[in-house]
């Protein structure tokens, strides 16, 4: 067991102790992105290469920086000055800003664009403002109910969404409708595609030469009706959602390519299989466009070749195939220095990595390097010869800036502070900003000049709690996983003003499942303020990233296959054994919380080990994975008809008798991604089995309880644990 990191944030003099606090339920919730928020840049966007801008704290001013200047930073102008030039420029559009807009950014030195929303929400605006002569220029609108709206990069069109159809507008406002689908079955253009998994989060693409619309059309037609019931009436209603179950038939999704010149569509030759059409890319001529086209079991991806203007089949550039799983996480990036050849981004060798190809398939270089995770592609420099991204390391914690040489496959570190960076960089990449955190540092943001690390401090923030709250210590740790070899990162909060002598109750946070990660090397260590307020209450909170879970790689991940809870449990039973050779841990005293596949894993744990788990709470949990959706459920489980074994030992409808500790549930009843019924057959199976559970719904919520009605949940929660556990240390 190794130490990794040991942060002490309230040891402070015995008068400031003194003068601190509790956090409240309300702080608990909402205050770690308000009032406890670190201070930081506000919306930066650079300028040019040698000049930047940001928003105030109260983002109702434009502030520049200039490396001339030394980055000192000097007014530009307000939410004032744009009204006034909005009114002068546009006065048919009634705007009245108190802010400026959330989207500002340049578009070349001299060039602003935003978009508003005008005070009778008609329409959603597109404008570009130009700070040498203060004027405002409409470059688009659009319906505001239109939704996912997209310009063209020369901004001629703007396409949009009317409900399940797509619509297009051109310069002089003149709207045409290219779909007109009456069958709600029909879904058009919409990123919802597949249920956002395969890393897709667009359903159009306009042609690099701008008169062509590639979009997504999906046929829901074979997808089962889910019944969502809507309270809110006198007379409750019935909404029906598509909502495709394992094993079920799937959606039916299609290519389709829209010329606004000519009105004519044509289909792309994907052919008519149950599969998923993913990693959408024009190629930079606009003459092709490649799609990533992968199996109903997930486990073979083929990139295919399409022609634009037929929608011909033009050939499979490569393929990938997985004893497991392929999971593709976004298109191809082509060099702009060089259209014949492009980027793909694959875990095939372990870790997801960039592969270097020719247009015609031809694999020219492995881009990777050691094990580290390529998080953030951020692009080429002004030449094309080097590739800049943001990449996961130490065992997952840290984010550092990597660069990339594409002729010689050389990786250099960029940043080395351990912890998170978030970079931004200018046009030329000869500079970038740097917004660092880690378990130490709340905020500090740094301009940096890429060639040889010269560093300018803009900020520094302050410990926000420093004085006010009385904030926990947290200790961050690696434990072994079940197998005997693998490290896990654990997280401990100590309860306040801890004593060793003294034995405290124990929270477990868990979730467990694929593509999350708990714990990070960020401030607070990637834990919730309400966790912290449970530890002020006299808990210790104490969480486990175990495999299966994100950002350790594939084998880490896929450990999970055909058998989703077993290895992830016998992780958390390895963090459970480290807490019980803690002399200052209450062994009878163990409750555990967790929602959607945390809300699973709670479950699982609680009838598993009953004993041992005297308390759970259980958020929007998966109960049984045959009603869980096609594009995440067989992924990670093969159809139940495929693996009946699997879904068996999984489930937990045949578990409930186990069930002898307090167990709290708690569902959104208009939750689209783990449908209440999950909850509801295990509220059945176990009073069929004379067991006792307890029960919650928040009736308008969907699948996390968001708002300030999240106050009421995080109330709920706590009391939960103060009732059946141990009560809060007054």
């Amino acid at each position: 067991m190794k130490k990794i990191q040991l942060l002490a944030l309230a040891f402070l003099t015995g008068n400031l102790l003194f003068a601190q606090r509790n956090l409240t339920m309300q702080e608990a919730t909402l205050g770690q992105y308000t009032s406890f928020a670190p201070e930081k840049l506000t919306q930066p966007s650079w300028k040019d290469s040698n000049a930047f801008t940001h928003l105030n704290s109260k983002r109702d001013s434009l502030f520049l920086r200039t490396q001339g200047a030394n980055w000192t930073p000097s007014f530009l102008f307000g939410a004032a000055d744009l009204n006034t030039a909005l009114t002068q420029s546009i006065p048919e559009a009634k705007f009245k800003l108190t802010s400026l807009p959330a989207d500002l950014t340049w578009k070349n030195e001299t060039t602003l664009a935003f978009s508003l929303i005008d005070a009778d929400k008609k329409y959603k605006w597109f404008f570009h403002y130009t700070t040498t002569d203060q004027k405002v220029t409409l470059v688009q609108k659009v319906p505001s109910s239109g939704e996912e709206s997209i310009l063209s990069r020369n901004k001629e069109y703007v396409a949009w969404l009317n409900g399940n159809n797509i619509e297009i507008a051109d310069k002089k406002g003149q709207v045409t409708v290219v779909t007109q689908d009456t069958d709600p079955s029909i879904v058009n253009g919409s990123s919802n595609t597949h249920r956002n998994e395969f890393g897709i989060n667009k359903g159009m693409w306009w042609s690099p030469k701008q008169e062509q619309l590639l979009y997504y059309r999906n046929d829901q037609s074979q997808v089962t009706n889910y019944p969502l019931v809507q309270w809110n009436s006198r007379v409750a209603e019935n909404k029906d959602i598509k909502y495709p179950m394992a094993g079920m038939s799937n959606e039916r999704v299609s290519l389709v390519i829209y010329d606004v010149y000519t009105r004519a569509k044509v289909t792309l030759q994907t052919g008519e299989q149950d599969q998923f059409l993913t990693m959408v890319t024009w190629d930079p001529s606009g003459n092709y466009v490649y799609v990533g086209v992968l199996n109903r079991e997930q486990n073979h991806l083929k990139l295919n070749k399409y022609n634009a203007a037929t929608g011909a089949f033009e050939g499979t550039l490569f393929e990938e195939k997985s004893s497991t799983y392929t999971e593709p996480s976004q298109g191809l990036v082509f060099n702009p220095a060089d259209s014949k050849s492009f980027i793909h981004f694959s875990e095939k060798e372990g870790y997801r990595q960039m592969y270097l190809y020719s247009t015609e398939g031809k694999l020219i270089k492995s881009l990777g390097h050691e094990s580290v995770i390529v998080e953030n592609f951020i692009g080429f420099d002004a030449d094309g010869k080097n590739i800049y991204y943001t990449g996961i390391t130490n065992q997952g914690l840290d984010r550092q800036l990597f660069k990339v040489n594409i002729k010689k496959g050389k990786t250099e570190q960029v940043t080395s502070l351990s912890g998170t960076h978030e970079v931004l960089f200018n046009q030329d990449k000869s500079m970038f900003i740097d917004t660092f955190n880690s378990y130490e540092v709340p905020n500090r943001v740094s301009v940096l000049t890429t060639s040889n690390q010269k560093e300018t401090v803009l900020l520094t923030a302050k410990n926000p709690y420093q004085g006010v709250i009385n904030l926990p210590k947290t200790e961050v740790l690696t434990l072994t996983a079940a197998d005997g070899k693998t490290p896990l990162n654990a997280r401990i909060i100590y309860p306040t003003n801890f004593d060793a002598n003294k034995r405290y109750p124990v929270m477990v946070y868990v979730y467990g499942g694929p593509h999350a990660q708990l714990i990070t090397n960020t401030w607070l260590e990637g834990s919730s303020l309400f966790f912290h307020y449970m530890a002020q209450q006299g808990y210790l909170v104490f969480t486990v990233d175990n495999r299966g879970s994100f950002n350790r790689g594939r084998d880490f991940e896929h450990v999970i296959h055909r058998q989703l809870g077993q290895q992830e449990m016998a992780d958390q039973m390895q963090g459970i054994k480290y807490l019980q050779n803690l002399s200052f841990v209450d062994q009878e005293k163990i409750g555990v919380y967790g929602w959607s596949f945390g809300g699973f894993m709670t479950t699982t744990l609680s009838v598993t080990y009953p004993s041992i788990f005297k308390v759970g709470v259980a958020g929007g949990p998966v109960m049984d994975w045959k009603m869980y959706e096609i594009m995440y459920g067989e992924r990670y489980m093969d159809t139940p008809a495929e693996n009946p074994e699997g879904y068996e030992r999984t489930s937990l409808l045949n578990k409930a008798q186990q069930l002898t500790n307090k167990l709290l549930i708690i569902h959104g009843a208009q939750d689209p991604v783990v449908v209440q019924q999950h909850s509801m057959l295990f509220i059945e199976a176990c009073i069929k089995a004379n067991k006792q559970v307890d029960y919650f719904l928040y009736p308008n919520h969907e699948h996390n309880v968001r708002g300030l009605d999240r106050v009421h949940l995080n109330t709920k929660i706590a009391q939960y644990f103060f009732d059946h556990l141990a009560k809060p240390v007054q």
